[in-house]
């Protein structure tokens, strides 16, 4: 039986880029389809429907800040965003506007195929110890499903992003208990310790999540600052458990 090759849009306007990531990632056995500039890559997206995207910033027609946003409308896909290097905004803004991660340009292919990897293996993640058997955890109005990766607030759904679920998912699982961002970026996006200094791709995550969850997310009641540490999640009650 054919097993399922999980599929990679790489958009950049450079064809060199293209030509290179397309065969590389095709050699490592996935299914890659590619596009030159903003445009181009909504329809193959629309078309190809990709279980994850390389997404170029400085492109013709619409850059990918746009295709971002654009894509954060209709799907939850991971999005790796390609910036360039030493410019610190370029990143924020695409995690601002919802890429799960970045590489900076230029990059060496081994380095965009590792974050690959851990992005696609992170998004499919199951099973986080200190979870409650049920997979279910309920808290004020919230309703986190771990079993189907899915939020409830009240009776409406929250859309998240694969790692906005597993950066959740992994602030519940110790309830009560800091997270230093180190520690975030290594269980969540896989980072190796020398890449510990990319601390903000924790925060921007976290402002989302507060932003999607919090009845303020000024002053947030779920996910709490660790003054000096990093962050935590509200200490979550055992039924039956008085505080």
């Amino acid at each position: 039986m054919e097993t399922h090759k999980e599929k990679i849009l790489v958009v950049d306007d450079e064809a060199s880029i293209r030509r290179i990531l397309e065969t590389r990632l095709s050699m490592i056995g996935y299914d890659v389809v590619t596009a030159a500039d903003g445009e181009e890559a909504l329809d193959t997206f629309r078309n190809a429907d990709p279980d994850l995207v390389v997404l170029d910033v400085m492109m013709p027609k619409l850059d990918g800040y746009g295709v971002c946003q654009e894509l954060r409308k209709e799907s939850d896909v991971p999005i790796i965003m390609l910036t360039a290097l030493g410019d610190v905004a370029d990143r924020i803004t695409g995690l601002e506007l919802g890429a799960d991660d970045y590489v900076v340009k230029p990059f060496s292919p081994k380095e965009l195929e590792a974050r690959i990897r851990s992005v696609l293996r992170r998004v499919d993640k199951t099973g986080v110890t200190g979870i409650p058997s049920s997979g279910v955890i309920h808290i004020n109005s919230i309703r986190i499903d771990t079993n189907k990766r899915q939020v409830y607030k009240g009776d409406e759904r929250i859309r998240l992003t694969g790692m906005e679920f597993s950066l959740l998912e992994l602030l519940v699982s110790r309830s009560g208990e800091p997270f230093s961002r180190s520690e975030i970026l290594q269980e969540v996006w896989g980072y190796t310790p020398e890449r510990h200094v990319d601390t903000r791709v924790v925060d921007v995550h976290i402002s989302r999540l507060r932003a999607k969850l919090e009845d303020d997310p000024s002053n947030p009641e779920l996910i709490l600052t660790a003054r000096g540490t990093g962050y935590l999640f509200q200490r979550i009650l055992e039924p039956g458990e008085i505080e």
